[in-house]
């Protein structure tokens, strides 16, 4: 059986959090990961751009990003024309990034969630489809 693949990075921050994921989720899923192993400084841009290139160009079904507050990934994930990052500090936010967004990777943050509110919050992604209709028309309007 071939795993779904999923692309994820991390800065300092996120690395416990995302080490947990990967532990988690291992069974389900084959990751990429593009985060640090380190909890020493480092820019988050670096570990987001490739996770964004590997959902832009298929080679990941759908990617997870995490830093302390999830922002600067998000912002730096969506400067990627085919990206659709949502941050996603709770699971109704979570359930509305993928039911409404059609989003195609998540950010997590990892300094205003417990390890184990971010895998509910990362469970509420997986479990939810986006509903199309009338929130296609405003998905297609996102690119610039």
């Amino acid at each position: 059986m071939t795993k779904i693949k999923v692309s994820i990075g991390n800065d300092h921050a996120g690395t416990d959090l995302k080490n947990r994921i990967i532990k988690e989720y291992s069974n389900q899923f084959e990751f990429i990961n593009h985060g640090t192993d380190s909890s020493e400084s480092v820019d988050y841009a670096d570990f987001v751009h490739p996770v964004a290139k590997d959902v832009e160009s298929g080679h990941s079904t759908f990617g997870v990003i995490i830093c302390g507050s999830a922002n600067g990934v998000c912002m730096t994930a969506n400067k990627h024309q085919g990206i659709r990052a949502g941050l996603a500090w709770n699971k109704e936010v979570a359930a509305l990034i993928k039911q409404h967004n059609n989003a195609n990777i998540i950010g997590l943050p990892a300094r205003f969630l417990t390890e184990d509110e971010a895998l509910e919050v990362f469970q509420t992604y997986l479990d939810e489809d986006y509903e199309g209709g009338r929130h296609q028309r405003r998905v297609d309007k996102i690119p610039c």
